[in-house]
């Protein structure tokens, strides 16, 4: 405290850093005025640590911090570079929960009071994220995106790079995109390393989504192929390999594996990724591209390089059918000598689905069973299992494939020797695993698409008795949380529903509802939905409803919450109007009799409609019942009431409610196992959209089905992109769909629509759903 009012500027500014980091709110308050005069100081190193012990105080006191604004502002004003820098940011840091705030802030900067570089590329960044947040780029009127343009024309080369570097992130047009390309190319030709790197990295980027716009730049590319440094080289090639043609691959290909020994991890796998995207832009390379991996694989690396390369070697195969074999011994051949664990056992688990279907399955034998002599017991395992594959889907492999499994009986590990024991009995028929062969080959292959966490939570409730444990009562479906009903903070849950325990949703629903008379007779419970609000936050009472879906029946399950001490309801009950839901009819409901303060209850509306049918409609929903005034201080609720109705939010039930969100492990086996006849095609417009996630989510939210293998991520500034979606169909019908989805023009979104499932009606019903979506 004493060295903040010292003579000595250090000192001064080297205890306000300190002091930042070791005072609560309450000294802050007291220290305030002295650092409010230090963010004006004369000298910069003084303004700068105040400026800086800001940014770390606004965490813990906001209130405070922002107190400072006219103070920052005027250093934002400052002709002292960091300064200016400091300020900014601490600026925009009080402002940026507030949009328009921002918007105003980064207005006012951009007409030119900024003068230092650093400061210059901080408003780059936040003139970046007003423009993708606001929905006018497009149109005419684009001052954000004028002041960026006009950045590439600044002296100070930092500048220069940061709005290259945010225009190539944007979704623009080729015009506009053209003068940020022109500037990253002549920083290729600069003797400067950092501006050489800098520049190649986000063409690059640039590359991989939008090819076409580097090309100019490919002779400038092809001179720092040669380039001293290493990273520089690498990305070099790595981006002509993107943009090259079809003739520039083997001259590129050699120049590659000259260095890789050269370059670390993080550049190889680079290497690797754009060595993968150049080999399904040309196939007919694959036998190349393919060798180039296989000698990378015998190469020293650690495993995200390992991993990278074992990836590609797999889209490939599953890509370019004619990479099938040569791409499964490259593998093989890997495993030998492979010291990572999980890559053995995924090498082996898609070994065991791609290798009998190849010409030759026997070949293959020798390298699987070598795993169960030579390697850990967690590989050994996987190769029991990819053995057992090979001799499920190969006839003339069966008796050497049981001659193997065999001799696994006695190995010294408890799951290698249940898996050979499982698999024996089942091969040979001495277990039941359905009636026929291929109720054998679905065992075997078929992804388990039972969620790990419902299975647990079933297993764990799960009681012993004369019942065996039924996993096909398991819910399918993939949830976040079990359950959890929206409420006012400090609301205890609704009384009788499911504990927040590890129970899946439908578990604990099932349990609840079947307890009661009225729904003990619907039979399997196949779907409940999270919790919809009826109510706004704040009201007086509190209501959510949630809708368990059955095969001819519907349950909606009113949470309700008295949120006023001074009143009791009573007979309380939900009046629900079906008139826009014709394919629905009331059967019965169950009021709530009492509902104090506080103390959350349930109202049960039930309907039928038609078996198997996907009805969908609206519903009116009114709150009714008797308020008692109640005595606060006694507790005692008048005998008198007074019958009153309070308005709730419509409620929709939609098709999504009748599709499980199911994943499954291997997205392309269970398509390719899916009867092809039952294969419904069809192609739609989606209009204009603001990008293709925008439209990958509206697709899943309309359908209710789950993602899969994380398709639902959409790169930033795609052109195109493939979404692949599982789910089970009210019925226990299950559902595959790939979604194709490209811009047909500004903003405008075509989409190719492919379902499988089984039964060729779901899959017609898929795409009316979308249709009408």
């Amino acid at each position: 405290m004493k060295d903040m009012n010292s003579k000595t500027d250090m000192y001064r500014a080297n205890a306000i850093r300190v002091l930042c980091r070791i005072i609560d709110g309450n000294l802050l308050t007291q220290i305030e005025r002295y650092l409010k005069q230090a963010i004006v100081d004369k000298n910069p190193v003084v303004a700068s640590a105040a400026l800086v012990s800001g940014i770390h105080l606004l965490q813990a006191n906001p209130e405070i911090v922002k107190r400072w604004s006219n103070e920052v502002q005027e250093a934002v004003q400052s002709r002292a570079a960091l300064v200016q820098f400091h300020g900014l940011a601490l600026l925009h840091q009080t402002r940026q929960n507030d949009r328009l705030a921002v918007s105003k802030l980064v207005s006012s900067l951009t007409r030119g009071s900024v003068r230092s570089p650093l400061a210059q590329c901080l408003l780059i960044r936040y003139t970046s994220q007003v423009i993708r947040e606001s929905s006018n780029t497009q149109s005419g009127d684009r001052p954000f995106f004028d002041y960026l343009e006009s950045c590439l024309r600044h002296k100070a080369e930092m500048v220069i790079l940061e709005a290259a570097r945010k225009i190539t992130e944007m979704d623009v047009t080729s015009r506009e995109l053209a003068p940020a390309i022109t500037v990253l190319q002549l920083f290729l030709s600069s003797s400067k390393p950092v501006l050489r790197f800098a520049a190649v990295r986000t063409l690059n980027k640039v590359a991989i989504t939008r090819p076409l716009a580097v090309t100019n730049c490919n002779v400038d590319l092809e001179s720092l192929m040669s380039d001293q440094n290493r990273s520089i080289a690498t990305l070099a090639i790595t981006t002509l390999l993107k943009t090259g043609n079809e003739s520039s691959v083997d001259r590129l290909m050699k120049q590659i594996t000259s260095f890789m020994s050269d370059i670390s991890d993080e550049f190889k796998i680079v290497v690797i990724e754009a060595i993968r995207s150049l080999c399904l832009k040309f196939p007919l390379k694959y036998r190349s591209m393919m060798i180039f991996l296989s000698n990378s694989l015998r190469e020293e690396g650690g495993f995200e390089y390992k991993k990278a390369i074992v990836d590609s070697i797999v889209t490939l195969i599953g890509a370019i059918p004619d990479a099938k074999e040569i791409g499964l011994l490259h593998l093989c051949e890997f495993i030998e000598d492979c010291e990572f664990t999980y890559l053995s056992s995924q090498i082996l688990h898609f070994l065991g689905n791609e290798g009998p279907r190849t010409s030759d399955p026997s070949r293959y034998i020798r390298y699987i069973y070598n795993r169960v002599i030579l390697e850990n017991p967690t590989v050994r395992a996987s190769a029991v299992s990819t053995l057992a594959k090979f001799g499920a889907l190969v006839d003339e492999l069966k008796p050497r494939i049981f001659v193997l499994l065999r001799r696994c009986l006695f190995d010294t590990d408890d799951e290698v020797r249940d898996r050979a024991t499982l698999y024996l009995q089942t091969l040979n028929g001495e277990v039941a695993v359905g009636n026929s062969e291929k109720d054998v080959k679905e065992f075997l292959f078929g992804s388990f698409d039972v969620p790990l966490a419902n299975l647990e939570a079933s297993l764990r409730t799960y009681e012993p008795s004369e019942e065996p444990f039924d996993i096909s009562l398991v819910s399918r479906e993939a949830r976040s949380q079990p359950l959890h009903d929206k409420k006012a903070p400090g609301k205890k849950p609704p009384a009788g529903a499911p504990a927040p325990a590890p129970v899946s949703a439908v578990d604990a629903y099932q349990k609840m509802l079947s307890s009661i008379a009225e729904f003990s007779g619907f039979g399997r419970l196949f779907k409940s939905s999270e919790p919809v609000e009826l109510t706004e936050a704040e009201t007086e009472y509190a209501v959510n409803v949630v809708k368990h879906i059955y095969e001819n029946h519907v349950v909606l399950q009113y949470n309700c919450t008295n949120t006023i001490p001074e009143q009791l309801l009573e007979d309380v009950t939900v009046y629900v109007d079906a008139t826009d839901a014709e394919e629905f009819s009331e059967v019965c409901s169950k009021p709530l009799k009492s509902l104090p303060y506080d103390s959350p209850g349930q109202i049960f509306v039930a309907f039928e409609k038609l078996e198997h049918v996907p009805a969908i409609g609206k519903f009116s929903n009114v709150l009714k019942f008797t308020v008692k005034e109640v005595d606060t201080s006694s507790g005692e609720a008048d005998e008198d009431g007074v019958e009153d109705e309070y308005q709730l939010e419509d409620l929709e039930i939609v098709s999504a409610d009748y599709m499980l969100r199911v994943a499954v492990s291997n997205f392309r086996n269970a398509w390719e196992n899916m009867d092809p006849e039952s294969e419904r095609v069809d192609e739609y417009g989606l209009g204009a959209r603001e990008s293709l996630a925008e439209a990958v989510s509206a697709v899943t939210s309309i359908l209710g089905m789950q993602p899969c293998e994380g398709t639902e991520v959409v790169p930033s500034n795609a052109r195109s992109h493939v979404c692949l979606l599982s789910g089970v169909y009210i019925g226990g019908v299950k559902v595959l769909v790939r979604l194709s989805l490209g811009l047909s023009g500004p903003k405008e979104v075509a989409m190719k629509l492919a379902v499988r499932s089984d039964d060729p009606e779901v899959s017609d019903k898929i795409h009316e759903i979308v249709a009408s979506g």
